[in-house]
């Protein structure tokens, strides 16, 4: 959203668990990322970011200002954040217990304060603590793959009533678009993905996006890809 918007912007990338923390030292109400500093205001999560940049910022606008279209973009963008985006998220911290071979893929460009090298050596504790944290257990993931069609058809469909995917692009198609990104990164996912309108969707959102996972999990709880 801030090159969107043509914001010059520094990224300071936080370890997973330990965020928490810091984000309350640093003055933030709240222990979730994102989280910007702008014009000594703390803003955390897309929706309170883009509505901050829109009144701060010209440029683009990230909620539109048609009453519906607003409206259809909020009720996307909330449904990506409360209910698409923690998929992908448990999925990478369980894969990451399973298999961390391709952790420092993920690490590519990061600031985190220390070499990727090292960051991806010290990284199983951080695993552990935010797959605990994320509720990433075997039976949550299972149900997750399940759900995982049911939810790409719902990104298709936003897709086509045109809540997201104009070329004016709205808050819900950088919440959306990013998750997508993410479960693209993962090899057990790549058939159900193939030729749906959510990648090409992801792929013009967000198209660098590092890591990639190798098949992890047991072939029984993938789901099964539209013919």
């Amino acid at each position: 959203m801030l090159r969107h918007k043509d914001v010059p912007y520094r990224r300071v990338d936080l370890v997973a668990g330990v965020h928490r923390l810091v984000l309350r030292a640093l003055g933030f109400r709240r222990m979730t990322v994102p989280a910007l500093r702008m014009e000594g205001q703390r803003l955390q999560g897309t929706r309170a970011i883009a509505l901050g940049l829109d009144t701060l910022v010209g440029g683009p606008t990230l909620l539109p200002s048609d009453p519906d279209r607003r409206q259809a973009a909020l009720r996307a963008e909330a449904w990506g954040d409360e209910v698409l985006q923690p998929v992908p998220r448990r999925l990478a911290w369980a894969a990451l217990k399973r298999d961390r071979s391709t952790l420092i893929t993920y690490l590519e460009d990061a600031r985190l304060g220390i070499p990727p090298p090292l960051a991806a050596r010290t990284a199983p504790p951080v695993i552990r603590l935010s797959a605990h944290l994320n509720g990433a257990t075997d039976e949550v993931v299972r149900l997750d793959l399940a759900a995982l069609p049911g939810m790409i058809d719902r990104v298709d469909g936003l897709l086509t009533e045109g809540a997201i995917g104009s070329p004016d692009r709205n808050v819900a198609d950088f919440q959306i678009a990013t998750s997508v990104r993410l479960l693209m990164t993962f090899e057990d996912l790549d058939e159900l993905l193939r030729d749906r309108p959510a990648r090409r969707h992801a792929l013009e959102v967000a198209p660098r996006y590092p890591g990639r996972t190798p098949r992890v999990f047991p072939a029984d709880w993938l789901p099964t890809p539209p013919r």
